[in-house]
């Protein structure tokens, strides 16, 4: 009883231990990259100054002056939050068909959509950039919105699936017993009643746009630019400015670090709300 006793002891000494050792390895690049960003381009690379340095705002007012931050951050806040809604609004019927009114082939279909995200971006790189050029799409918020929805779209759609699975199938049809059409079903008892799952699956669908670089870094020049674009800006033939760099990369992330920090409840609830299974 000793050694279960002392191990019991040694477990919620070791266990809080390792993860706050792990949360603090992962938490360190972005702290580092916000520390850097008050650095001059000539401070950000010298380590040795890494605690003794005058922090500064130079990299920031020029991000705000030179650089239009305001343009690109409201090309992404566009992007994104269209490329949110309307994965939503494709996603929710697919997964409630899915879901309720399942075929044979429904889990071949799933599977289907699921096997796309293994396609490498680069294998279809110079097609799209060809066809959307011809097409006279290329840097536009239109192509961006209808790419990153595409990108997101299997994603969206499994987790709906699961957490509409979870739904008792009873209450749907006591709805179709009370004469509720389709859409009254999916607007007036489905949503309602999955609607930690949708919250959280459109945060998630939300920070993976917003996050997307590959494909708003490569089809888009200057109207439909995002920040990632803006990132990718920071590099010169001269090399890297680290310190600008760092500004530009810390005003990215800071709007969907405040935005997960904020939300971190409802989207843990959400994602428990159902699993893949």
């Amino acid at each position: 009883m000793a050694i279960v006793a002392q191990q019991t002891k040694l477990s919620k000494i070791l266990w809080p231990v390792l993860a706050w050792a792990v949360a603090l390895i992962i938490f360190f690049p972005i702290a580092y990259m916000v520390m850097t960003s008050f650095k001059t381009d000539a401070d950000a690379v010298k380590p040795e100054l890494l605690f003794t340095f005058t922090p500064t705002l130079e990299n920031y007012a020029n991000m705000t002056e030179n650089y239009d931050y305001w343009r690109f951050a409201s090309n992404s806040i566009i992007t994104s939050v269209a490329a949110t809604l309307f994965t939503l609004f494709v996603a929710i019927p697919c997964a409630y068909a899915m879901a309720f009114t399942p075929s044979r082939g429904t889990k071949d279909i799933l599977m289907w959509m699921l096997s796309t995200k293994m396609l490498p971006a680069a294998a279809v790189l110079y097609p799209m950039i060809y066809m959307t050029k011809a097409a006279g799409l290329y840097d536009t918020h239109f192509l961006i919105i209808m790419v990153l929805s595409l990108i997101n779209l299997p994603i969206v759609i499994w987790m709906l699936f699961t957490y509409f699975k979870d739904i008792p199938k009873d209450i749907i049809e006591a709805a179709k017993m009370d004469g509720v059409n389709t859409w009254g079903e999916v607007r007036e008892v489905l949503i309602p009643l999955a609607w930690g799952g949708i919250a959280s699956t459109a945060l998630l669908c939300f920070i993976f746009c917003w996050n997307e670089a590959y494909w708003t870094v490569r089809l888009t020049t200057t109207e439909a630019a995002t920040l990632s674009k803006l990132i990718e800006g920071n590099r010169a033939p001269e090399g890297l400015f680290f310190g600008r760099l760092s500004a530009v990369s810390t005003a990215a992330v800071g709007p969907i670090v405040v935005l997960g920090w904020f939300c971190q409840k409802q989207l843990v609830q959400g994602l428990t709300f159902g699993a893949v299974k």
